[in-house]
């Protein structure tokens, strides 16, 4: 157990990412009460679960024998693996996969108590129960057949891969671009607001000086003018307001029209998602996605 060909440890790493992925959207389907295609990849595989298997197995084989410090290497190792993992793709996609920030004892949101102790106990299930048969079955398997297997699967891995994180790159940019919009549009709404309201007030007063000196006409005419040139003024302003809210509507429908499948398909694969300083645009793009489904 533990000495195994580049090879097999491959095959192994994808093993545990299918069972991870079996793990997370069985878990994730239940509490949506319907099927989730859980994860950043479109394939069905987990790598977060793939690499902290892997790093599991490394871990035990010092201590391997002692459950207690089984258990405590991998409640260490994985929790380390996932808090660095989250924290990398928040800083590059500008969202967290997932977020741990309503559960007690956790960590900038990135790992918590809990699951970092369910870790510990998956590290003894793992080496323990799980890893034997899977063990005993790739080691059956002729050298051909595994790197067969390796390549084919590698192939579409990376693959999917690349594609994912461009997609979450591309998601990241949208994120930015559509809060950055959605505050300038609140700019320019109350711009307009205050427009109207300042028209209002001045053509208010204007009206009650015409009333107060109708008795001279020169200056009721003057009074008139100044009013209809505050009007004009005005109306200038509010007309250039309007085309620009008209421009940022239509820059926000294009980048909502940016979401094509694929990336529609990441935010529903991750219903968990959130981001600290884009929550409102992600929500708006996370209902889109759901109106693209139905």
């Amino acid at each position: 157990m533990f000495v195994y060909t580049w090879y097999q440890w491959l095959l192994f790493f994808f093993i545990y990412c299918f069972i991870g992925w079996v793990i997370e959207s069985t878990y994730v389907s239940v509490r949506s009460l319907h099927f989730v295609n859980r994860g950043f990849l479109r394939l069905p595989l987990l790598p977060l679960y793939g690499s902290g298997a892997i790093l599991m197995l490394f871990l035990s084989l010092p201590v391997k024998g002692n459950l207690i410090l089984v258990f405590l290497s991998g409640m260490a190792g994985a929790s380390v693996l996932e808090y660095l993992t989250g924290y990398i793709m928040e800083r590059l996609f500008k969202m967290k996969y997932w977020d741990y920030s309503s559960n007690p004892f956790n960590i900038n949101g990135y790992v918590c108590l809990g699951t970092s102790i369910a870790w510990g106990f998956l590290t003894i299930l793992l080496t323990e129960v799980v890893h034997r048969p899977l063990e005993w079955i790739v080691l059956q398997l002729s050298e051909v057949t595994c790197i067969l297997l390796v390549a084919g699967i590698g192939i579409l891995f990376i693959y999917d891969t690349i594609q994912s994180t461009k997609a979450a790159l591309d998601l990241g940019t949208v994120l930015e671009s559509l809060t950055k919009i959605r505050a300038e549009l609140e700019e320019v709404q109350v711009q307009m607001a205050l427009l109207k309201a300042e028209t209002a007030q001045k053509v208010s007063e204007l009206r009650s000086e015409t009333m107060q000196k109708a008795a001279n006409v020169k200056e009721e005419t003057m009074v008139r003018l100044t009013s209809l040139k505050t009007e004009t003024t005005n109306a200038i302003r509010e007309s250039a307001l309007a085309e620009r809210l008209q421009a940022l509507t239509e820059k926000r429908e294009k980048l909502n029209g940016r979401l094509t499948f694929y990336r529609k398909g990441l935010l529903r694969r991750n219903p968990s998602a959130s981001s600290r300083l884009f929550g409102e645009a992600l929500r708006e793009l996370k209902e889109n996605a759901r109106k693209f489904k139905k």
